[in-house]
């Protein structure tokens, strides 16, 4: 079920010269790191949630860059051993960490996937950006008592990293009574119809941060 193609983008809005020129000075930058969900997997490029942000930034004074470092079938671990490079290359202004859907697909500890998140936008945090914590679920056949503390899960490391939390990227779209028409043949990933409203999920936390 876990897809494994390497989708990472790097998506810019106009500022980023008028934002290097100013030397020392922290870029307005907006810096996603997900998983498939946020790398438009299965979907035309510049359809995802992410390239639909990049648009809606477009119009914003000052204006934002945005960077797509998500990767297909990455997971917490994965989100973790990169970030710190990123921080680095991208100095963001901004992280969104859209991860922690494939580790529960495989099965991970909680406490990993926990663990994991924490230490992610804690290194975020201290780099100086801005942090914004998008939420996942899992269906019931996962088990009702690890339904709910997967999903508690987001939740309890935003609250303890002080972070902004987008309780569930797929609200809207996964419990809607017709769902089944709003997500590709694997019955995991969106439909590009779907982006849009998941693009409203994450800027309800994100537009009071910018």
């Amino acid at each position: 079920m876990l897809d494994c193609s390497l989708l990472g983008l790097a998506a810019t809005v106009p500022g980023l010269a008028s934002a290097q020129a100013g030397g020392g000075a922290r870029p307005r930058r907006v810096l996603v790191l997900g998983d498939s969900l946020s790398a438009e997997y299965g979907i035309a490029r510049g359809s995802g949630w992410v390239a639909l942000l990049q648009q809606r930034l477009q119009g914003a004074k000052p204006a934002y860059e945005v960077v797509n470092a998500s990767i297909s079938g990455d997971t917490t671990s994965g989100g973790r051993s990169r970030l710190p490079a990123l921080l680095t290359q991208h100095r963001p202004s901004h992280v969104v960490v859209e991860l922690g859907g494939n580790d529960a697909l495989r099965g991970l500890p909680l406490s990993m996937t926990r663990e994991n998140l924490q230490a992610m936008l804690r290194a975020a945090r201290d780099s100086g950006a801005k942090v914004l914590l998008v939420g996942m679920q899992v269906p019931p056949n996962y088990g009702g008592a690890y339904a709910r503390d997967f999903a508690a899960l987001f939740e309890t490391v935003a609250k303890a990293e002080k972070s902004a939390l987008t309780p569930f990227l797929l609200k809207g779209v996964a419990d809607r009574p017709d769902a089944q028409d709003w997500f590709q043949s694997d019955r995991i990933h969106p439909l590009a119809k779907a982006h849009p409203l998941m693009l409203e999920q994450v800027w309800l936390a994100l537009k009071p941060l910018l």
